[in-house]
């Protein structure tokens, strides 16, 4: 049970406990949040799947690097840990392999969320 968290919105059905998620419309939105939309902002120990990799114009060569040690559209990746202080650099796992990578660098790497 639980808080559905819109209450005094003046929307009918809403402001009220429920009980499971189908009594919440768009529950599977609500169930499984969706991944930040670049690697930088993924939280730790969180798994999404590479989307897209876009270098920045002053850096264009990062795009066929990235590709090349398996950032590739559809592979699982995860934050497993970030530097302290800053958060720099990021370790990153992506397939069976784990990396180093600057927060410039996963910036570049455009995620969806992972399914179960």
């Amino acid at each position: 049970m639980s808080w559905d968290g819109t209450a005094g919105l003046g929307i009918p059905g809403v402001g009220r406990i429920v009980t499971a998620a189908a009594d919440v419309p768009h529950a599977e939105a609500i169930a499984r949040p969706a991944a930040p939309a670049t690697l930088d902002a993924l939280a730790t120990g969180v798994a999404a799947v590479v989307q897209a990799v876009a270098a920045p114009a002053q850096a264009p060569e990062w795009a066929q690097w990235l590709d090349e040690i398996g950032f590739i559209p559809g592979e699982r990746v995860m934050v497993t840990a970030r530097g302290v202080p800053g958060g720099d650099p990021l370790v990153v796992r992506v397939g069976n392999s784990t990396f180093a990578l600057r927060r410039a660098e996963a910036a570049c790497i455009r995620l969806e969320p992972a399914t179960p």
